[in-house]
């Protein structure tokens, strides 16, 4: 009995996602990286004068985020 109330709630599980990304609706944490964001970030590193933690400061990212964009961006 517990095994089929757990693949019901599965199946429902399942079926409200697909209803919301109908909708466009997606679960998940939102991407704070935009490419606006990356591009604004490379400018200001290829000038030399800005420090990684700057530069993400300026962004509103954290630098983890910066440098996980930036590896992310070249593979």
């Amino acid at each position: 009995m517990g095994e089929f109330e757990r693949d019901l709630l599965h199946e429902r599980t399942a079926a409200g996602l697909e209803a919301a990304a109908v909708r466009g609706r997606r679960g998940g944490r939102p991407v704070v990286m935009t490419p606006e964001k990356l591009a604004a970030a490379r400018a200001l590193l290829a000038d030399g004068q800005h420090s990684v933690t700057k530069t993400a400061a300026a962004i509103g990212v954290s630098r983890a985020t910066l440098y996980r964009s930036l590896t992310q961006s070249h593979q």
